[in-house]
């Protein structure tokens, strides 16, 4: 039965794909992480997202890594899948495969390699013709630093037509343009900031939470953000905030998700190495990373117990 997807907010980490150190897709890691995520109040997971690796995965693995994923994340948990691929056909025939394994949610990325044909008018059909088929409600990720293409509101207004396009991980941080989808579209349609750097602004324009890279490593305080404000306390929540600003760039615009993982080994999970072409942080950068960790206040949860 589909879930009420009022339901759908708060914060929601995009979990890392573990690799093992022959580049093989590590279950047994993925349950591990999942477990200690448990252990916070976050909404769900959202799998096979940028921070997935999902682009460089081969169509076997990606579904192995959604199945994977499907046993381990609890039933009060939302799952969300990342199912966005070049062509229409492909994010279809994904998209139907997540809801047959009991995904809650479709993630799906404009098709981009061919940007410059990607029209208002293209990407209504694309998202159309998945929303008519997937079989599951779909989110739409603007992710214009991986894509190249930044959806504007009218577009992203456009897109939401359909009633199966629920809401929207927005990754490219223009807080005004989120503040227009919500005041055209209202509640019903979804919005979450698509990364801690501007979460308190995101609520404040009408956001219901964030899908955040920083979830990943630090749970507590992304939680933090989002139940103080949306209790009434916004200098307490500006105050985490602020804090945590240079950890996530750190973990996002500087060293991507080879510093994510880096990060989650730092601080007891598994982070592991990424897969290639991407490059692990070298051990100058993980020394200054730990610094970096230790300013924000997130230390291996056995040192500090684990906040919700």
């Amino acid at each position: 039965m589909p879930r009420d997807i009022a339901g759908l907010k708060g914060i929601l980490p995009p979990i890392p794909t573990p690799f093992s150190n022959r580049d093989e897709f590590a279950r047994d890691r993925l349950r591990d992480n999942i477990r200690a995520w448990n252990r916070s109040a976050l909404t769900g997971y959202v799998v096979l997202g940028s921070n997935g690796e999902g682009v460089l995965l081969s169509p076997r693995e990606r579904l192995d890594v959604l199945s994977a994923a499907r046993e381990d994340i609890p039933d009060d948990r939302w799952m969300v899948a990342g199912t966005g691929c070049p062509s229409t056909h492909e994010t279809v025939e994904l998209a139907r495969y997540a809801a047959k394994i009991g995904a809650d949610v479709a993630l799906v990325l404009p098709p981009s390699y061919y940007r410059g044909r990607m029209t208002r008018e293209a990407l209504v059909r694309h998202y159309a013709s998945v929303a008519d088929a997937a079989g599951i409600p779909i989110l739409i990720y603007n992710m214009p630093a991986c894509t190249g293409m930044d959806l504007d509101a009218e577009t992203i207004v456009a897109l939401a037509a359909h009633p199966n396009v629920i809401g929207i991980k927005d990754s490219g941080g223009d807080v005004v343009k989120l503040g227009a989808v919500h005041a055209a579209l209202g509640a019903r349609f979804r919005v979450f900031a698509g990364s801690a750097g501007f979460l308190l602004p995101a609520l404040a324009m009408g956001a219901v939470g964030g899908i955040l890279a920083l979830a990943n490593i630090a749970p507590a305080e992304c939680l933090a953000i989002h139940e103080a404000f949306v209790s009434g306390r916004v200098d307490a929540a500006r105050q985490i905030q602020l804090r945590m600003i240079p950890i996530n760039a750190a973990v996002t615009s500087r060293w991507g998700v080879a510093g994510l993982k880096a990060a989650m080994d730092l601080l007891g999970r598994y982070g592991g190495p990424v897969r290639g072409p991407l490059v692990d942080l070298t051990e100058r950068e993980i020394a200054e990373l730990e610094a970096m960790l230790d300013r924000a206040g997130l230390t291996r949860e056995e040192e500090r117990g684990l906040r919700s």
